[in-house]
């Protein structure tokens, strides 16, 4: 799909009220898979992969507030008016712009494993990084991914997660990953999210990079947000927990 003068692989499955869900840095549309055939039965499942994620080429201006801008462009596009809005990781920044510039546009908002806008040593990790995937590629980077962002549980017990994790850490283009990562490097807060927009928060436990407190800190701006912290999860919270994060956002949206 062409959107703002840039090309995005976006899948749309299902009729009925739109559902969007929009994936975090180093994930692509797949992260969704379970929850979208799940949901593709009672609604419009809208999948993106965000500028120079996955299946979408590397493109120029990559950041947050682009990337919101391309969803409100996806949305026009469907003719969708608006959508409960599901994000991930950096996606929940990205979807927080998006109703914060176009509250019009967005139903609900559901965050999986929310996180703060970068202190500074997290903005120059994210540039380091970015450094290391032009030097080196994708495989210097994936082994951290997957040791610091799954939990122990789901490295120890469910061995296939770690390696789809893996899997969608090493098919990202390089160069377009360390736009991602330096965009994140340059993120800002979009501020609290309206009281009058309902909010469903989730992430794990043992979630070192959107931990509990950020969604709790989250809830509190909020005034009237549902927290569930999920046990034994880390960052890559629809995967490392499918089947419940799945039953929260059927009974959310």
């Amino acid at each position: 799909m062409q959107v703002n003068g840039k090309e995005l692989a976006v899948e749309v499955d299902g009729d009925g009220p739109a559902v969007l869900f929009v994936h975090g840095l180093g994930g692509t549309s797949n992260f969704y898979q379970v929850q979208a055939d799940a949901l593709a039965d009672r609604c419009q499942v809208i999948r993106v992969d965000s500028a120079g994620a996955g299946r979408s080429p590397v493109a120029e201006g990559i950041s947050v507030s682009a990337h919101a801008d391309d969803l409100v462009g996806v949305l026009d596009a469907l003719g969708v008016e608006s959508a409960a809005v599901v994000g991930h990781s950096m996606g929940t920044l990205v979807v927080r712009e998006l109703a914060a510039r176009h509250p019009d546009r967005v139903r609900s908002l559901a965050l999986l494993g929310a996180v703060r806008e970068p202190a500074e040593a997290g903005r120059q990790a994210q540039r380091d990084r970015a450094a290391t995937l032009r030097d080196k590629g994708t495989a210097a980077v994936a082994p951290g991914v997957v040791a610091n962002a799954l939990s122990e549980t789901t490295r120890s017990e469910r061995p296939e997660v770690a390696a789809f994790v893996r899997e969608l850490v090493m098919r990202q283009d390089p160069e377009g990953y360390a736009r991602n990562c330096e965009a994140l490097a340059g993120a800002s807060d979009p501020g609290p999210v309206a009281s009058s927009l309902p909010l469903l928060l989730i992430t794990g436990d043992d979630d070192k990079v959107g931990p509990p407190e950020a969604s709790q800190e989250l809830a509190d701006a909020h005034g009237g947000a549902t927290v569930e912290i999920l046990p034994g999860v880390g960052h890559w919270t629809a995967l490392e927990a499918a089947g419940p994060v799945t039953d929260l956002l059927l009974k959310f949206i």
